[in-house]
């Protein structure tokens, strides 16, 4: 399999692993729980182990988002959570990190194509992320697991995309770090782009028919605007 960048009009975005650097956030996160304890580690590190875990987490979170998703109950969840993150109303709101190097990145990718997040994110969360990195008027659309009947891994919300950028969805790239990213692509006839800064492993992507594999979400600069 081989990217044609002659087709390719459009990109689409995943968030948690692609723009957002949510596994490093969260390696982090279960590194300082487990600190306690690096006497037992080598070096006395505890992200290799860290890491391991949130990597193998990803394949059973999916699975339980799709069967939400399936019966039609992530709005429900969603909103639950919306709406217990807004009570918390003594804790700071919560800071996203952001891929070192991608703003600068995608500022440059919007003066050349029509850009489109879709994220199985809630639609609160997506939007405080974006805001937060200044990000939100580089995309003409933006998807959430709220925006389609069906979220990733279903083609729906990059087609939805597709429709609002005035694009077909084969004039698409989905852009993501997992094989849901990829398999949603797939299903809505676009071209698909792995990258590895995230939580998916390059194996997977392959397995899943990803044309490209990237390092990570910033070298998309360099196959779209080579210099």
């Amino acid at each position: 399999m081989a990217l044609d960048i002659h087709r390719i009009k459009a990109l689409c975005f995943d968030v948690d692993g692609t723009l957002s650097d949510t596994d490093d956030q969260w390696v982090e996160k279960i590194a300082k729980v487990l600190r306690p304890a690096s006497l037992f580690f080598p070096d006395r590190d505890v992200r290799p182990l860290a890491r391991w875990a949130i990597m193998g987490m990803e394949s059973p979170g999916n699975i339980v988002y799709n069967l939400l998703d399936w019966l039609h109950l992530d709005d429900d969840i969603a909103k639950i959570y919306s709406y217990r993150a807004r009570k918390k109303t003594v804790k700071p709101p919560k800071k996203f990190w952001l891929v070192p190097g991608i703003r600068e990145v995608l500022v440059q990718l919007s003066q050349s194509y029509p850009m489109a997040v879709v994220s199985a994110r809630d639609a609160d969360s997506t939007n405080r992320f974006l805001e937060q990195f200044e990000l939100t008027g580089l995309f003409r659309a933006v998807a959430t697991s709220q925006t389609c009947e069906f979220t990733k891994p279903y083609p729906h919300p990059i087609l939805w995309a597709a429709e609002q950028m005035g694009v077909e969805p084969a004039e698409c790239a989905m852009i993501g770090d997992t094989t849901v990213d990829i398999r949603a692509g797939k299903q809505a006839g676009a071209q698909t782009i792995g990258v590895l800064c995230g939580f998916g492993r390059e194996r997977e992507l392959r397995r899943v028919g990803a044309d490209l594999i990237l390092s990570s979400t910033t070298c998309i600069q360099s196959v779209f605007l080579p210099e």
